[in-house]
C-alpha cells in the first residue's frame, strides 16, 4: 500500500510570495523525505541551474483527500544544502530558539477576501453594495457571502489539526477572517501558511478565489490585515512588560523596519482611516483600533496579558512578522527585566 503526500512550499514571487504544491506517492510505512522541484518555474532559480530541494518540516492530515493522505510543509534549500534566499522560515528559526526561554506566543488574525471574477463576492455586477457596517459579524443572505466556503475551510483546518481559534465575517461583502493560535513563533507561522493553502484549495472547489490583497476594493472600504497578537511569559505576568514591548516597537528605526516588511501595498491600507494608524506614524493605546499597537482593555484591567500589532498586512509573511516582533520585543524585555 501507499499514500498521497502533498508537498507545500513558498515560492520566490515578489513582492508577495505564493504557495506551490505537488503530490508524491509514498510507500506505506515510509516518512516524507526530501524531494526536488524546478525552481525556474517558481521564481527561485534560473533555467540553466534550476534544481532546488524541498525539506519537510511539518506534516498534517490532509482533510481534502482524507484517509492516510498528508500535507507536508517544506522549507526550500539549494542543492548544496543551504537555505534558499526565499526561505524566510530559516531566518526565524535561530531567533525563536534564542528567545524560547521567554515563551513567546502569537495569535494571528488572517483576513482575506473572496472574489468571483473581477469583483469581491457579494458586489453587484454594476455599482456598489450598501456601505460597510452591517456585514461585520452579520447574518442573512443580504449581508453574508461565501459562508459555505468559510465553514468548509474551518472544518478542513480542524481536520488537519490546526490550532484555529475562531472565524468571523468582516466589514466588507465577501471579506472574512480566521484566527490561528496561540502558538509559538514557528508553529503559528507554519499553521498560517497551511491554513492559507487550505483556504485557496477549499475555495477552488466552489469556483471562487481568495485573495490576501491588503486593499481589495478601493474607496470607503476597510483593507485586509493580519493583526498579530503577541505575549511573553513576562507580559502574561505583569503590565510593565506590556508597556516595554509597546515602547520597544516604537524605538529608533524599528517602526520603519517593521512597516517595510509587513506586506506589500501597506501604504494603501494604513492610511489613518478604516481602523488603522498612518503607516508612517507609530502609536499605541488602550482599546484603540486607530493605533499601530492596541492594548486590549481587559489587559489594562488585569495589568497583564498581550498586545495586538495592527500593522501587518493580510499578505504579510508570518515568518517575517513573528521574527521581527520577537527580535524587537524579546531583546528589549531581556534588557529591561532579565539583566
Amino acid at each position: 500500500m501507499s499514500y498521497k503526500a502533498e508537498y507545500i512550499w513558498i515560492d520566490g514571487t515578489e513582492p508577495t510570495a505564493k504557495l506551490r504544491s505537488k503530490t508524491r506517492i509514498i510507500s506505506d510505512g515510509a516518512e516524507p523525505d526530501t524531494w526536488g522541484f524546478d525552481g525556474s518555474s517558481t521564481n527561485q532559480a534560473t533555467g540553466h541551474f534550476s534544481d532546488l530541494v524541498l525539506r519537510p518540516v511539518a506534516t498534517y492530515p490532509d482533510p481534502i483527500r482524507g484517509g492516510s493522505a498528508v500535507l507536508v510543509l517544506c522549507e526550500v534549500f539549494t542543492v548544496d544544502d543551504k537555505p534558499h534566499g526565499s526561505n524566510t522560515r530559516a531566518l526565524l528559526r535561530p531567533v525563536a530558539e534564542r528567545f524560547a526561554g521567554q515563551e513567546p506566543l502569537f495569535g494571528i488574525e488572517q483576513e482575506y477576501t473572496f472574489f468571483q471574477g473581477s469583483r469581491p463576492l457579494g458586489f453587484p455586477e454594476a455599482g456598489y453594495p450598501a456601505p460597510q457596517g452591517g456585514y461585520y459579524c452579520g447574518v442573512g443572505a443580504d449581508e453574508i457571502f461565501g459562508r459555505e466556503i468559510v465553514e468548509k475551510h474551518l472544518d478542513n483546518c480542524l481536520a488537519a489539526g490546526l490550532t484555529i481559534s475562531g472565524i468571523n465575517a468582516e466589514v466588507m461583502p465577501g471579506q472574512w477572517e480566521f484566527q490561528v493560535g496561540p502558538l509559538n513563533p514557528l508553529d503559528v507561522a507554519d499553521q498560517v501558511w497551511i491554513a492559507r493553502w487550505l483556504l485557496y484549495r477549499t475555495a477552488e472547489d466552489f469556483g471562487v478565489s481568495a485573495t490576501l490583497d491588503p486593499k481589495p476594493a478601493k474607496g470607503d472600504w476597510n483593507g485586509a490585515g493580519a493583526h498579530t497578537n503577541f505575549s511573553t511569559k513576562a507580559m502574561r505576568a505583569g503590565y510593565d512588560a506590556i508597556i516595554e514591548a509597546c515602547e520597544a516597537l516604537g524605538r529608533d528605526d524599528r517602526p520603519r523596519e517593521h512597516i517595510r516588511q509587513y506586506g506589500a501595498g501597506i501604504e494603501a491600507r494604513l492610511t489613518g482611516a478604516h481602523e488603522t494608524a498612518p503607516w508612517n506614524e507609530y502609536s499605541y493605546g488602550v482599546s484603540n483600533r486607530g493605533a499601530s499597537v492596541r492594548i486590549p482593555w481587559q489587559v489594562e484591567v488585569d495589568k497583564k496579558g498581550y498586545i495586538e500589532d495592527r500593522r501587518p498586512n493580510a499578505n504579510a509573511d508570518p515568518y517575517v512578522v513573528t521574527r521581527l516582533i520577537v527580535g524587537t520585543c524579546c531583546s528589549a524585555l531581556d534588557e529591561a527585566f532579565l539583566v
